[in-house]
């Protein structure tokens, strides 16, 4: 498995995977298996490849699975964010309020089915740890409260805590902040 930030050349496979994945394309009964929110075009994935802030996983020449990251500045074009980090202030993790100066959004991450259980979920997250921890000591998410598959992995295998939340545009979701310094594998 190939583990590295994303290049240029990596859209195309990205672009497939998240289709593959998007909560819009999937029936009711694939949404249980997890999704994704957050679709991402083709320019918007090359400012986060500029940024490096997008991590992927090959299994020669399949991708096995992606992770994007951000500041809070940048995932701001999405309606959603702006609402979740306007919580911030009444919120602490590991003992300091979480700040848009303190922490940077994750996700979405998604592993293709083939790969799931497999551990890849750990690695490729752990790559991602090692090469964002010295930016920010406080890393933040959302699940969708119905995305029961996402809440477990991130909370029993990649250690996540829930801290909070909130609704949006109908939906129920959980906010999350995972520790940096602390290594999952």
């Amino acid at each position: 498995m190939d583990i590295r930030f994303a290049t240029a050349l990596d859209i195309p496979a990205l672009l497939a995977l998240q289709a593959k994945y998007l909560v819009g394309n999937l029936s009711a009964e694939e949404k249980l298996e997890g999704f994704v929110t957050t679709p991402f075009t083709e320019k918007q994935m090359l400012e986060v490849i500029a940024n490096e802030g997008l991590f992927v996983a090959f299994d020669g020449e399949t991708l096995a699975g992606y992770i994007y990251v951000g500041s809070w500045d940048y995932y701001d074009q999405w309606p959603i964010f702006p609402v979740m980090n306007g919580r911030f202030p009444k919120l602490q993790f590991m003992g300091m309020p979480i700040t848009r100066q303190n922490s940077f959004q994750y996700g979405p991450i998604c592993i293709d089915a083939a790969y799931r259980g497999t551990g890849l979920v750990k690695r490729i997250f752990e790559y991602m740890r090692i090469q964002w921890q010295h930016k920010y000591p406080i890393a933040g998410t959302f699940i969708n409260r119905v995305n029961k598959k996402s809440i477990h992995v991130h909370t029993t295998k990649l250690n996540w805590e829930i801290i909070d939340e909130f609704s949006f545009n109908g939906n129920e979701y959980y906010t999350l902040a995972f520790d940096m310094t602390n290594s999952i594998v």
